[in-house]
């Protein structure tokens, strides 16, 4: 049995990012991720491993392209305002099809707004700041424990499609203690022999010229990249979707939330049940690929969904688009870095169970 450790989030997720075989880290400091690259400064060089502190996000995520390009696995770490920054690299990266991985901590916005924990950066993480129809394997959990299986699973999902893969944790992840059990892990790397940036070699390993670029000119080369790349995106679709339901089957009101907000609304869930409200939780842990289908058919019959975010709605436009008008929905929200709190949410679903009641009565 593996033993338990208690550590910070961000250290949890850097030691889990070593333990998958981590061999090259860029990063540039920015609250409230700071420990990652701290730890990763400490613990890499004692590995023999790469660690590079950047000038600057855009260096550090363009280095991240540099390195990856060979088939190394390489990894950068910053939040918000900076992952900004690193978007049009991003966009390069998935039209390469480079498989890098990025952890994005969010602090709160607009702007450079504060170090305080926010959800505002879900658009940019899911729909990309980048220009193009390219996508990013974005994954979202809402403990430390979790976060450091996703951790694993945000580097083997980005080798197995040559595409840049994104943890989205928030403030709180990166900067809570829990007691975390870092299970062993093996990363299973396709073979890269193929496509790899590794050099054309000499007499019998010479091989011809190859290419990593996200500038394609001649002909109907962009629109076949294209075409190519959408078809990737519909087999992630279809084969990575995760997604955590919490007595969802018999609920009257289903709250839907993600990362430190579902866990959040899992305990909401328990108290509502024990003042006669049958709540449920639906929770995507991908938020792209984001569980449509899934949620649509946890939708069928409920009375009311309740989206919970740190945000003003973000999520709320895909939930909506799932469940294809099954139900009401309606939005309880923070921003600024503020916290929902149970009271409130536990207010909310009363309101709405009230409602509820008096349809059913035909008030």
């Amino acid at each position: 049995m593996t033993q338990k450790v208690l550590m910070k989030g961000n250290k949890a997720i850097a030691q889990a990012a070593i333990n998958a075989g981590l061999q090259c880290y860029f990063g540039y400091p920015i609250t409230p991720q700071n420990e990652i690259g701290e730890f990763m400064s400490d613990e890499m060089p004692k590995l023999g491993r790469t660690y590079i502190s950047a000038e600057s996000e855009l260096a550090a995520v363009n280095m991240l392209i540099g390195a990856a390009a060979t088939g190394t696995v390489s990894m950068t770490s910053s939040s918000s305002c900076a992952i900004a920054l690193m978007q049009e690299a991003i966009s390069a990266m998935a039209t390469a099809e480079i498989p890098g991985v990025i952890i994005s901590v969010m602090r709160a916005g607009p702007g450079l707004g504060n170090i305080t924990p926010s959800q505002g950066d879900y658009f940019q993480a899911t729909k990309g700041g980048g220009n193009g129809d390219y996508r990013t394997i974005v994954l979202a959990p809402s403990s430390i424990n979790e976060a450091v299986e996703l951790t694993y699973k945000t580097f083997y999902l980005a080798f197995k499609y040559r595409n840049p893969a994104m943890l989205l944790a928030d403030g709180m992840i990166g900067q809570m203690m829990e007691p975390v059990e870092l299970k062993p892990f093996t990363l299973e790397i396709p073979d890269s022999s193929d496509w790899e940036a590794d050099g054309v070699g000499e007499g019998a390993n010479k091989r011809p010229f190859r290419k990593l670029v996200s500038l394609h000119m001649q002909g109907d080369d962009l629109p076949r990249l294209n075409d190519k790349l959408q078809h990737k995106y519909a087999l992630i679709q279809e084969n990575e979707v995760m997604y955590e339901e919490f007595m969802a089957d018999d609920a009257e009101i289903l709250i839907t939330a993600f990362g430190t907000v579902g866990r959040v609304a899992k305990s909401v869930v328990l108290k509502a049940r024990a003042m006669g409200i049958r709540a449920g939780l639906f929770r995507p842990v991908t938020v792209w690929p984001f569980p449509s289908e899934q949620l649509k058919k946890a939708a069928q019959g409920k009375k009311a969904i309740l989206d919970i975010e740190l945000n003003e709605g973000q999520m709320l436009l895909d939930v909506k688009a799932a469940i294809e008008g099954a139900c009401p929905v309606e939005l309880l929200s923070k921003l600024g870095g503020e916290i929902v709190k149970e009271g409130e949410i536990l207010e909310k679903l009363n309101e709405l169970a009230g409602r509820a009641e008096l349809l059913k009565g035909g008030v």
